[in-house]
């Protein structure tokens, strides 16, 4: 498996997957700090593109680093350079997924030379201070009343909306995180509570982590092009959340996958790829 060393000396490992033309797409996990294997291929994005997926420090097969105050995102940029500087690469093309987002978007504001182009793929808001209110997402629940197992679940969003959830109730709205509640959602959520380190996650977003106003600023000058991709019943980012994200930058494009949650890539993988691809050869 390729590695590569940070500047703080931890060791770092990523997954390369497939031989796509055109250059690679550097894809950083969410969860937050969550191995990169949940993302899987992206849909089969790789036959368009090659994958390089990062497993953030402390994450996967990449090592855990002797400060853990190191996990915090602001601090985790360096190791997105690393890995540039690593692959040789003037300018590369970044995708973020959740929580990894917030990465995307500071290291797109901090080396915005760096960036080709920033795919941000159902985003996290934090590091660009955009409000989500707990009104939004129950009217997102609400387009799945159709489905079996919706009154449980939304019984359950009522309840962490108003600020009573615990780990059972948290567990009982990840129906809505899917475009379909099948097995192989239910597989792919079984997985992904795995791959997370809880203790990292703790960190990622503490203090001093995220300067919403800075970025918004640094995010208002950045000329290379941008893809937000919003899942139509995601409950983690809503559309108009998602909307916000994408006003922010001076050359974003807003796209809306229907009847995806939170992983739209697993939802309808032809439509994601399709999506990405053209994005990502526009001339």
């Amino acid at each position: 498996m390729p590695s590569f060393t940070a500047p703080d000396g931890t060791r770092f490992a990523y997954h390369v997957l497939g031989d796509g033309d055109g250059p690679p797409l550097i894809c950083l996990p969410g969860g937050p700090m969550q191995a990169s294997a949940y993302l899987g291929d992206l849909g089969g994005l790789s036959a368009a593109r090659r994958l390089i997926l990062l497993d953030l420090r402390g994450t996967g097969a990449s090592a855990v680093p002797d400060d853990p105050a190191s996990y915090r995102c602001d601090l985790v940029v360096a190791d997105v350079e690393a890995l540039r500087e690593h692959l040789g690469l003037d300018r590369m093309d970044l995708l973020g997924h959740s929580a990894g987002t917030n990465l995307a978007v500071l290291y797109a504001a901090r080396h915005p030379e760096r960036v080709g182009r920033l795919a941000l793929i159902t985003p996290s808001v934090r590091a660009v201070g955009v409000t989500i209110t707990g009104e939004q997402r129950v009217a997102t629940a609400r387009l799945r009343a159709a489905e079996p197992w919706f009154p449980e679940a939304f019984a359950a969003l009522e309840a962490v909306v108003a600020g009573r959830g615990d780990d059972a109730t948290f567990r009982a709205i990840d129906p809505f995180f899917y475009g379909r509640w099948d097995d192989a959602a239910r597989a792919h959520r079984d997985a992904g509570e795995t791959y997370r380190n809880e203790a990292a996650g703790a960190v990622f977003a503490s203090e001093d982590a995220f300067d919403p106003d800075a970025t918004r600023a640094a995010l208002a000058a950045f000329g290379a092009p941008v893809l937000v991709l919003a899942g139509e019943t995601d409950l983690n980012t809503p559309p108009p959340a998602a909307a916000e994200v994408a006003a922010l930058f001076p050359h974003a494009d807003l796209t809306v996958q229907a009847a995806a949650g939170h992983f739209p890539w697993l939802d309808d993988p032809a439509r994601f790829t399709a999506t990405l691809a053209s994005f990502l050869d526009r001339a």
